[in-house]
């Protein structure tokens, strides 16, 4: 299938490594010009090398912290200098710090939201003239299944993750007479840093090795197991690419079948 990706530029935030490096990857082998963003001019560097290899395509980078607005407009200003426009903006930001209600300050949710909700509306504030231009464009905003089903532990991404799925919802409709078209795509276990991390701070809490917290996970999961970087990103390509032409305000769930609602 040709996902007419071809020659289109694309914003991926949080791309040097997990799920934005994944999307990123699949956005590349598609032919479209992709800028990553991150915090760290390292690990930008290496997924750009990484990236370039694998595709032959040429990747520009942006080193941007995604809770501070002056970095995200810069970062989308200059790839739309680029590549001459923005056609599609993967929103994505790394996970905010576990933990249950009575552990979490105001700062802890102050930062989250800054994190994780008002960088998502930052970054389509910052895409939206670009994409009108052009005629039209997609936007895909990473986030958990716990916008479906909460996660125990993790209540300030169950917040907050819920808040941009609502966002999604709503811009649907106020953006489709533009012809942008924007989708949730959110991820279960799959394996990144992210798990790993969750699954070793867990295992401090419980006495049990991350090794047996990663098996009981796996038994949850009717695939039996966790997902890979490259399952998840290939479905958030399509979402973002102009072979979807009819789906939006949508939340597509990668998780192996663990989410049992309707």
């Amino acid at each position: 299938m040709d996902l007419g990706l071809k020659g289109k530029s694309a914003f991926v935030a949080a791309g040097s490594k997990g799920l934005g490096r994944a999307t990123a990857l699949e956005l590349a082998k598609e032919g479209a010009n992709v800028t990553i963003a991150s915090r760290s001019a390292e690990h930008l560097s290496e997924a750009k090398r990484a990236i370039g290899e694998a595709t032959g395509a040429e990747v520009a980078t942006a080193v941007m912290d995604a809770s501070k607005e002056e970095e995200i407009r810069r970062a989308i200003e200059e790839a739309a200098e680029r590549f001459g426009g923005l056609d599609v903006l993967i929103c994505n930001a790394g996970g905010p710090p576990g933990g249950r209600f009575d552990e979490m300050t105001d700062e802890d949710w102050q930062k989250a939201f800054e994190l994780n909700l008002l960088s998502t509306i930052r970054m389509i504030r910052e895409a939206l003239p670009h994409m009108r231009k052009a005629g039209g464009g997609r936007i895909v905003n990473l986030t958990s299944t716990s916008i479906k089903q909460p996660i125990d532990g993790l209540i300030l991404s169950n917040v907050l993750r819920a808040g941009v799925n609502a966002l999604t919802k709503t811009l649907a409709t106020e953006l489709a007479p533009d012809g942008i078209l924007i989708n949730t795509v959110a991820p279960g276990r799959i394996l990144t840093d992210r798990i790993r991390e969750l699954d070793e701070g867990r295992a401090r809490k419980t006495g049990q090795s991350a090794e047996e917290i990663r098996a009981d996970n796996e038994k949850q999961i009717p695939l039996g197991r966790l997902g890979q970087p490259d399952e998840f990103g290939r479905i958030a390509a399509f979402y973002a690419s102009f072979a979807n032409t009819y789906a939006t305000g949508q939340a597509i769930l990668v998780d192996g079948g663990s989410v049992k609602a309707l």
